[in-house]
């Protein structure tokens, strides 16, 4: 990433230029990312094509204002970490769904960055309701966040330090907890963008992925809460975990949304697409 397109990517999150690669400069990063960024997988509904490449993505992020998925918007925000001048490693993480099942691998991308104050951090901008700021990466305590209280610690133990039954885990990952419950398992062998394809092809296509099933578009709001669209349901939940849901009836109202709430301009409606039994 060149400095003309980190700059465009600043002012697409609203950030001046940092002067160093700080804690504090990562922490407004990753905010003013989840604010402003949203987490949505509409392309997978639209037919478009997603690339895993750093001028792909950004043209996406930055050129066309749109949001993305774990792979394009970690994979993005970590190249522009890396251009002002943070360390940056890609690491895969296995999503814990339904009775404490793992997901597939490379079912996540997240990123381990270093900072010049001799931070070690686990910062995440794709992971939809998350932390708001990164996460101490080798802190083993809870971690309190507006998005909730966070723990980071070795794999196969719970919160209480005995063995938990999320299956089996290899020497050095982590499990990150989110109030109590786990939310992903941590590889902490550094990848490169090019090892999520088989992920990114499996979230688009497969009918299992809670991606190909449902539609999301969802980002954090300025007092800390959250607006999400889930096909024509709008929900905004306020910071102390109160909703308000509203069905929208029109199409010109679910494109107003998308426009006016999130920053995306659509010519349609993005609709649930049927998928093929694969994978």
């Amino acid at each position: 990433m060149n400095s003309a397109q980190a700059d465009a990517y600043l002012r697409r999150i609203g950030v001046t230029h940092p002067a160093w690669p700080t804690v504090d400069v990562l922490r407004e990063l990753q905010l003013h990312h989840l604010r402003t960024v949203p987490f949505e997988n509409l392309s997978i509904h639209l037919g478009e094509e997603i690339v895993l490449d750093e001028k792909r993505l950004l043209d996406k992020v930055v050129g066309a204002r749109r949001g993305g998925f774990c792979y394009e918007l970690n994979g993005a925000f970590g190249a522009l970490l890396e251009s002002l001048g943070f360390d940056v490693t890609l690491l895969a993480a296995r999503v814990y769904g339904e009775e404490g099942r793992l997901g597939v691998p490379y079912d996540h991308l997240a990123l381990r960055v270093r900072t010049v104050d001799g931070g070690d951090w686990l910062a995440d901008v794709g992971f939809g309701a998350h932390s708001h700021y990164p996460l101490a990466f080798g802190e083993r305590g809870e971690q309190v966040d507006p998005g909730g209280t966070f723990r980071v610690i070795e794999a196969g133990v719970d919160a209480a330090g005995a063995r938990s039954s999320g299956g089996s885990a290899a020497s050095g990952d982590l499990d990150v907890l989110r109030d109590g419950k786990p939310q992903y398992r941590l590889e902490t062998r550094p990848r490169v963008l090019g090892d999520f394809v088989a992920g990114l092809w499996w979230h688009s296509t497969s009918p299992k992925s809670h991606f190909t099933q449902s539609l999301v578009c969802s980002r954090v709001t300025e007092d800390g809460g959250r607006i999400t669209l889930s096909g024509r349901r709008f929900t905004v939940t306020a910071a102390d975990g109160r909703k308000e849901v509203s069905d929208l009836g029109t199409d010109e109202e679910v494109l107003g949304v998308y426009r006016e709430r999130f920053g995306i301009e659509l010519d349609q409606v993005p609709t649930v697409q049927k998928r093929g039994e694969i994978g």
